[in-house]
This record gives C-alpha cells, structure tokens and sequence, in this order.
C-alpha cells in the first residue's frame, strides 16, 4: 500500500451536491484511515458559465433552467439541509439568494493550489455561498475569503487580471467537458475511472479499498 490515489474533484462552489459529495468522499477516507494515501486536487467547472455579474436570483435560475416549481425548490432545499446536516455541512437558504458567476473563485482556487490551501479555500467558498449568504463572485468578498485561510489578497487580485491564469482555466474545463464530464460532482480516481455525482460513504470506501489492494 505504498502508492498514492490521485483525486480529481470536478466540482462548481455553487453546486450543494459538490459540497454533499465531499465530506461524504472525506469521511470515507477518514473511517478506511489513508488520509496519507490521497492526494486530492480541485478541479474547475462551471454549472453557469454564461451567468452575468451580477447573477440571477436562485429560484428563478433554475426556473428557467430546469422548469423547477417554488414547491419543488423548497422541497428539494429542505433535502439539502437535511443531507448537509448529516455530513456536518450548514445550509442556509434564502429568498433572495443568487446563482452566480464563479469563473474568478475558480482562477483563486487554482492560487490557493499552488499555496498548498486550495481545499482549505474550496471549503471557505461553499460555506460563504451556502451558509452566510455571501457574493462569492464579488472581488472584495473573494479577497476576505483569501485572507480568512491565510492566503495573500493583493497576490491573488493580481492573478485576476492575468490573461494567461484565465486562459488557463478556461482550458481546463474545456479539458474535462471533452472527456465527457457533464455535471458534478466527478470524482476521478488516478485519472482513469470516475464517479459522478454525491455518492455514499460506502460507495467511495468500496473504491478506494479496491485501488489501495
């Protein structure tokens, strides 16, 4: 069991099963006791690519986008905070919550990688989002998100307006899209097999047994 299991989570920070399948894929790993073995990397993808700055109110977004009732909404928020409270995850919905743009968390997410906090400042964006109501496509929230897990601003407001960290992103999730990733969370497993979706404990267990041997 020397190896290593490469994790690549294809996830959106305003995406409530990203976050479910997470710390259901966490406490997997934390009840099989090989923290060591894996190394986890986020990966960008956005569920709205085409939102506007200035966002669109939430029930309204999936209105549109899914045909979703206000009975529907609130029935499936209800399963949400039910499922987020058994995982250890807070949701707090609201009327007048946005869908919003997430292109620039996705572009300070790939700093926070090369600083070595890039979970630490995935997991800051999903309870900003879903649990305090926050603008996480706004730069001055981003850049008190940065500073809550120790992470430079300045340095990071910089990377925004770099060409080159926007382009890089972009192609990553141009990558994933073209090797058949449609909705998320995906997580691969040493970059050859995947599991789309928030799964079960037991299911991310099963798999990751099979690959340690």
């Amino acid at each position: 069991m020397s190896q290593k299991i490469k994790l690549d989570v294809i996830s959106d920070v305003v995406c409530p099963w990203c976050i479910i399948g997470y710390k259901r894929l966490e406490q997997a790993i934390k009840e099989l006791g090989v923290e060591d073995k894996i190394e986890l990397e986020w990966q960008p993808f956005e569920l709205n690519p085409n939102m506007p700055l200035e966002g669109q109110n939430l029930r309204e977004h999936l209105a549109e986008k899914y045909g979703t009732t206000k009975e529907d909404s609130i029935r499936a928020r209800a399963q949400l905070t039910q499922l987020g409270q058994e995982v250890g995850f807070t949701f707090d919905y609201s009327d007048d919550m946005k869908m919003l743009n997430t292109f620039e968390a996705h572009i300070l997410l790939e700093y926070a990688k090369e600083q070595g906090k890039q979970t630490d400042l995935k997991l800051r964006l999903f309870s900003a989002f879903f649990g305090e109501g926050k603008d996480i496509s706004n730069r001055d929230v981003l850049a008190s998100e940065l500073e809550a897990v120790g992470l430079d601003s300045n340095a990071a407001r910089e990377r925004l307006d770099n060409p080159k960290a926007r382009l890089e992103v972009q192609q990553a999730e141009d990558m994933w899209k073209n090797l058949g990733i449609s909705s998320v969370p995906t997580v691969v497993f040493n970059r050859q097999s995947a599991l789309t979706g928030a799964q079960p404990v037991d299911v991310y267990k099963q798999v990751l047994q099979e690959l340690l041997g």
